[in-house]
């Protein structure tokens, strides 16, 4: 982790485009902002929560441990979004990691200032409620998927969430990097099992593959495998 001096701008900021102008200001005073290298732990399961970041740029993976070996990855952050969010409550201990998948900057606040963001300004409040609503929503489906849905279609359910998410490159790819194992526990399924099923859809002319990028070629073919569930 390495800090880096104030003064960026993120207009797209899930904090700074929802607080008053005014308040500007005191965000620019009162936040600090580090870089992240790849695969650095932003910050820990268990860990004490001392403030909640926003990802200016890179991208961020959610994840908890699943048994003991493995991990599950609940979301993952693009720059704007908010993290570490979910250690807010009466123990303040963060109950999911957040790993940096390639160089990113965030911008962390303490949580003294938090709070005082969110008396002072309504309308972060109220998007911040919706925004956990959401989240939980999402967070159930999750778990129904796991207990439910077949693995071959929670393969298919995390490739076109994870399109609606990034958005597609110039050549159609999905605009993220990910390595095998990353989706794997993104599916909650184990690596080899990807590997046979990325397979199977590419044979299949549903995806392509190139190196880690992944192109959906049938997303009707790829939707009715997760039996219409909402992504």
């Amino acid at each position: 982790m390495k800090k880096l001096k104030p003064g960026c701008e993120q207009k797209g900021c899930f904090l700074c485009k929802l607080c008053l102008p005014e308040w500007i200001p005191a965000i620019e005073a009162n936040k600090k902002t580090f870089h992240y290298k790849r695969g650095d732990l932003i910050f820990t399961e268990g860990e004490e929560v001392k403030g909640i970041y926003f990802v200016f740029s890179g991208t961020v993976k959610i994840h908890k441990k699943w048994g003991k070996e493995k991990e599950l990855i609940l979301r993952f952050a693009k720059g704007g979004d908010i993290i570490g969010h979910r250690g807010l409550g009466a123990e303040l201990h963060y109950p999911i990691s957040g790993t940096a998948l390639e160089p990113t900057t965030v911008c962390f606040i303490d949580l003294a200032f938090f709070k005082t963001t969110i008396t002072v300004n309504n309308d972060f409040t109220i998007q911040l409620l919706m925004f956990y609503a959401e989240e939980l929503q999402r967070s159930e489906k999750k778990m129904s998927n796991l207990a439910h849905m077949q693995v071959k279609g929670r393969i298919a359910y995390s490739l076109l969430s994870l399109k609606n998410k990034f958005g597609t490159m110039a050549d159609g790819s999905i605009d993220i990097l990910l390595s095998r194992q990353d989706l794997a526990s993104y599916a909650g399924t184990t690596y080899e099992t990807v590997f046979r099923i990325l397979n199977e859809f590419v044979q299949d002319s549903t995806i392509r593959v190139t190196n880690k990028n992944i192109q959906v070629l049938n997303e009707a073919q790829l939707f009715a495998l997760t039996t219409d569930q909402d992504l």
